[in-house]
């Protein structure tokens, strides 16, 4: 049976109330599940506190616990994972503790409340409370709720090690918004990394690669490379041509970033960065400005992505008030965690 017009906009109305529903329950599910666990968390550590004087307690008596639980619930209740709820509750109860009520209990009612602190799946928490230090943990949980992002990218974002990426790329001023308000875009700089890393593109199965090899990479792997560059980015194309009187010159990969409102450069060098890079970047950049961008938009951004970087060189290079050229490093796997963390200490 065919519909009218008419008719296709209120089915179409309806399934997006429908679709909107479905994940409103999905949403109120797991907010149930990870504010139950949280409270079986806090009933297990205050048992526990109770119970100090008997030796082995914990042990003991979350076995026998693991084993009633089984039988009444099904699975779900073993004693690692009531483990983790009381690590969960342990993480957690700091943050959460203004939520609780006089007799130390989460209200039911929290869960027509809009201040909920647990915005995740439970599965997210569990990925979350591995992470030690509280200022990191906290930003990862902040940018995984504002950009939806599933289990299985919140723990690459944290393997390719973003946090530590970001504060190497930020001082200390801006360094302490991560934690509070996660990655905020508001000027050029806060929208660059270093290093990139590109463990996605397989290119460390090869000996040898060449640009052009990097770029197809990067072209057929692009929704994951939007995402490594971060919010707001938007693909333009790939060797634009730039025309000077007869000349032409090709830009490797044009972007436009919503939230800084301009176009963004980038060029591939597989080696090792060389001032004429930069120089040959600021030519395209200002080529965008004068000829490309419309009034209303910003000044252009341009990020030479190289293989090896002299932080040196491109101090000398650039002008000392540069907000538009940058030079970034990109690796083809994971970073060393370690690693990361000594260069923040040595930048500090």
């Amino acid at each position: 049976m065919k519909l009218s017009e008419s008719e296709n906009k209120l089915f179409g109305r309806i399934t997006e109330l429908l679709n909107d529903a479905r994940k409103s329950v999905v949403v109120s599910v797991n907010q149930t599940i990870v504010l139950t666990n949280y409270e079986i968390g806090r009933l297990i550590i205050e048992d526990e506190q109770k119970g100090k004087e008997r030796a082995e307690y914990g042990k003991s008596v979350l076995k026998e616990l693991s084993q009633k639980l089984t039988e009444k619930f099904g699975k779900g209740y073993s004693v690692y994972n009531l483990e983790r709820m009381r690590k969960f509750y342990l993480v957690y109860s700091k943050s959460a503790a203004l939520l609780q009520n006089s007799n130390n209990e989460i209200s039911a009612t929290l869960l027509r409340k809009s201040d909920n602190p647990f915005m995740l799946s439970w599965s997210h928490y569990l990925q979350l409370i591995k992470i030690e230090n509280e200022e990191e943990r906290r930003f990862y949980e902040i940018e995984a709720s504002n950009n939806n992002w599933s289990i299985r990218e919140l723990e690459r974002q944290y393997d390719s090690s973003l946090y530590e990426r970001l504060v190497l790329s930020r001082d200390k001023k801006a360094l302490k918004d991560l934690s509070e308000k996660g990655q905020i875009i508001a000027k050029p700089s806060d929208a660059i990394k270093d290093p990139y890393v590109l463990d996605f593109l397989g290119l460390e199965e090869k000996e040898k690669y060449t640009e052009s090899d990097l770029e197809t990479a990067i072209i057929n792997k692009l929704e994951h490379f939007l995402t490594e560059l971060g919010k707001g980015f938007l693909f333009v194309g790939r060797q634009q041509r730039i025309t000077v009187e007869d000349e032409h010159f090709y830009v490797d990969l044009v972007f436009y970033n919503r939230l800084l409102q301009c176009f963004v450069l980038i060029d591939l060098k597989i080696g090792k960065l060389k001032h004429q890079d930069l120089g040959q970047m600021q030519m395209y950049v200002n080529y965008y400005d004068d000829f490309i961008r419309a009034d209303e938009e910003n000044l252009t951004i341009g990020i030479v992505l190289c293989k090896q970087k002299n932080e040196i060189l491109v101090q000398i290079t650039l002008p000392k008030e540069n907000q538009q050229i940058f030079a970034s490093k990109y690796q083809t796997v994971l970073p060393s965690k370690e690693e990361l963390k000594q260069l923040i200490e040595n930048k500090e």
